[in-house]
């Protein structure tokens, strides 16, 4: 059964949240951390993106970063931007996108369910993006960023948060520059609290939706504490790292797509009458096309756009992974047509978020960085989930959640 712990957070006053709160580390590059940053002291991008504070020539993985990270992080403890709460509570984060909002509760999962896959995970992570961020949380003894799970709703958990928020004013209440609405509230009964992690207990799986590098990470500097402490015993606060929680049933997917620098040697004719013998094909003009369906695709090639509707025998629907379209244009198209084997190294191939809109493909397209994009549809929570109850993998990149969280909201310390 999942763990769900209430902890002392490190929080900002209310007066400078809505600039100390970031996105995450890993949705900007060290130019747009810059950029994002400038002429604000207050954004945790110094402490999660501590290049920004040190010259724009430097890797990002130097040794001078990560102390950096700690330099930054010690200073706004002592300028009392990060206030650390007096009792171990629960926090609830509510987020607005489009008019829909989502409630997630705010606490702490089990390094041990990690290790025991309670936690389940449905993408591989790279060995050299954990180390990174083993070191961030070394050095820093915190969990800087939350990690987003979700788990199956639980409607008595979900009536508590209501009765909650609509009882009480949150803490945080602010719209960040991308039109994001962020809500945030604590609970200090130990009533409530006790009631909220006597239900979790019920929980019997939790599912990484966003964040597997930090949720692997936050885990394994957990589980290196372990063996390190002749004297553990379970209870420390390493053993546990900072999460946010949301019911399956108020978190929507969207697209993640993909473009290709070059055609692998095929002229624009060769590569069409290739994508043929596994998709019927439809030129659709220079307008924007988006996929409405499953085992539909969009590509933007040369300036026109096309539909690409999969052919029968390219996928199996009795498969979660068979099924999914991430899998029928990673086998039929970027490995066996362009030649792209590996999709976490193969520098030929770059991901692009929905969020970015399909302008965002003709722009990287026209502009000749890149030759091809695909468009995908979404896949379904449900997918996911079946993936990961069934112990598969998804291929990289198949999932893009929106909104992010935001970080610095509150942290987790580990002592």
């Amino acid at each position: 059964m999942a763990v769900l712990k209430a902890f002392k957070g490190l929080r900002p006053p209310e007066d400078i949240a809505k600039d100390l709160a970031s996105r995450p580390y890993d949705v900007l590059n060290s130019e747009e951390a810059r950029k994002e940053a400038k002429g604000n002291d207050y954004s945790l991008l110094h402490i999660i993106k501590p290049e920004i504070d040190l010259p724009p020539d430097i890797d990002v993985h130097a040794q001078a970063v990560y102390e950096k990270a700690a330099e930054n992080f010690k200073a706004f403890r002592d300028k009392g931007w990060l206030v650390q709460d007096e009792d171990d509570y629960l926090y609830i984060y509510a987020q607005t996108m489009n008019g829909k909002t989502q409630y997630g509760l705010v606490g702490c999962a089990g390094v041990e369910d990690y290790m025991n896959e309670i936690i389940r995970k449905h993408e591989l992570t790279r060995p050299d993006k954990e180390e990174d961020r083993m070191k961030h949380v070394r050095i820093n003894n915190a969990n800087m960023e939350p990690v987003f799970f979700s788990y199956p709703a639980v409607k008595e958990i979900d009536d508590i948060i209501a009765a909650f928020v609509s009882d009480n004013t949150p803490v945080y209440d602010f719209v960040a520059d991308d039109d994001i609405g962020h809500h945030f509230w604590v609970i200090k009964d130990k009533a409530i609290i006790s009631e909220i992690t006597g239900l979790f207990v019920k929980v019997p799986f939790t599912y990484v939706a966003d964040g597997h590098h930090r949720t692997a990470a936050a885990a394994l500097v957990g589980n290196e504490k372990k063996k390190a402490n002749p004297n553990h015993t379970g209870d420390e606060e390493y053993n546990f790292f900072l999460a946010v929680h949301f019911p399956d049933d108020q978190l929507s997917i969207i697209d993640y797509n993909r473009a290709v620098k070059d055609l692998y040697g095929l002229s624009k004719k060769e590569f069409l009458a290739k994508l043929e013998t596994v998709f019927e094909l439809e030129e659709k003009g220079s307008d924007i096309y988006k996929p409405s369906k499953l085992h539909e695709f969009s590509m933007y090639l040369d300036g026109l756009w096309y539909r690409l509707t999969a052919k029968e025998g390219t996928y199996d629907d009795n498969d979660p992974i068979a099924v999914l379209d991430v899998t029928i244009l990673s086998q039929h198209v970027l490995d066996n047509i362009l030649g792209i084997k590996d999709l976490r190294r193969d520098k030929r191939i770059d991901f692009v978020g929905g969020i970015r809109g399909l302008g965002e493909l003709e722009k990287r397209v026209d502009s000749g960085e890149m030759k091809v994009a695909f468009a995908l549809y979404p896949v379904s929570m449900k997918q996911l989930i079946d993936i990961a109850d069934s112990g598969n993998i998804m291929p990289p990149k198949t999932t893009w959640f929106e909104p992010k969280l935001r970080s610095g909201l509150v942290v987790h310390l580990l002592d």
